[in-house]
């Protein structure tokens, strides 16, 4: 157990290191935009940029290097040249390690640290994931079971016809219509998320229209994939069986089919979520949310390439991290599987 433990762990962050190294050398290959700002902000940029290693700074043009990204007009004149990706991999690597330094932004917050950016948002984003994980888990699995106990019956064909009708909805029509109608024609909610310090009624309010876009889409997910589980589940054979011992059909249910059918069900919870975190994006940009995923769309508008990476190293990470817990998570769940057995 603790071999395998140990072998995934070192496997995932094998995996991350080779997808956030890959990401970087593309991210350095595009090519780069001149920093936002007046002359004194840009050279404050290309400094910073400078004493990290990605920047080359000459007293004289090197066209061997390429295009330069600022020439300073004031006295002595500087010459800043972006380094070759490589040679910046190599300094990039070493101001992790020894630093923990992953870099400025250049258009968003000029000169913030790309981890103070992250860090102020990603609260925002990881509350609102939960809060929707939470309230679409039960409702989902509850739908599912309550199909799959009246299969074939009036109510199963409801219920599977409205999951079948919602899910095909695109989370991005679902969100303007809900902003349309709850916040604009109605005024039930805000038409945006409220700014720090805003009074507790209307930050709960604003949660609504988030969590309810979010969790939509999980609720037809869970519905349909516990229904499937547990009609398959209430066909086998093991179940007849303790019929035929003596177990009514509601007992057979609760002692062996639901326990069966969640094997399945419960590590993809956590699937779910990480789902959810890269499903936010489009509306945390559309609400106003100040969270990781309206920072992503941002930062891909601005060229700003720095903000881009971390994001992206983030998501990496979690995805990740959840394909481990999810694989633990089996062993725990159903004691016939031996993790690391040969």
């Amino acid at each position: 157990m603790f071999k395998y433990v140990l072998k995934r762990v070192g496997f995932a962050i094998f995996t991350a290191f080779v997808v956030i190294s890959i990401t970087f050398l593309l991210m350095k290959s595009l090519p780069i935009e001149k920093p936002i700002g007046g002359e004194k902000l840009q050279a404050a940029y290309c400094e910073e940029q400078v004493s990290l290693g990605y920047f080359y700074r000459f007293t004289e043009e090197h066209p061997e290097y390429g295009p330069y990204i600022l020439k300073t007009t004031t006295r002595p004149t500087y010459y800043y040249y972006q380094v070759p990706p490589f040679q910046q991999y190599g300094k990039w690597l070493s101001n992790i390690l020894l630093r923990w330094e992953w870099g400025v932004s250049e258009q968003i917050e000029p000169n913030v640290s790309v981890i103070v950016i992250i860090k102020e948002r990603l609260p925002n984003s990881l509350k609102l994931n939960i809060i929707s994980t939470v309230f679409a888990v039960p409702i989902g699995i509850l739908l599912g079971i309550w199909a799959a106990l009246k299969k074939n019956t009036l109510t199963d064909h409801i219920i599977s016809t409205a999951v079948m009708v919602f899910i095909s909805i695109p989370g991005f029509v679902l969100i303007s219509i809900m902003i349309l109608v709850l916040a604009y024609r109605l005024g039930w909610v805000p038409t945006q998320w409220p700014n720090p310090g805003a009074p507790l009624k209307k930050v709960v309010l604003a949660y609504i229209i988030p969590v309810f876009c979010l969790s939509f889409g999980s609720i037809c997910g869970y519905c349909r994939f516990v229904r499937a589980e547990l009609c398959e589940v209430m066909e086998s054979d093991y179940l007849l069986l303790a019929r035929t011992k003596g177990l009514t059909r509601s007992q057979s249910i609760v002692r062996h089919a639901l326990r069966n059918a969640f094997v399945p069900i419960l590590p993809s919870i956590l699937a779910e979520f990480i789902g959810i975190l890269g499903g936010s994006m489009i509306l945390e940009n559309l609400y106003g949310i100040n969270g990781t995923g309206s920072l992503f769309i941002t930062a891909i508008k601005a060229k700003d390439y720095n903000v881009l990476f971390v994001d992206m190293a983030i998501f990496t990470t979690l995805g990740l991290l959840a394909g481990i817990v999810l694989d633990l998570s089996y062993g725990f769940i159903d004691p016939r599987i031996r993790m690391g057995a040969r």
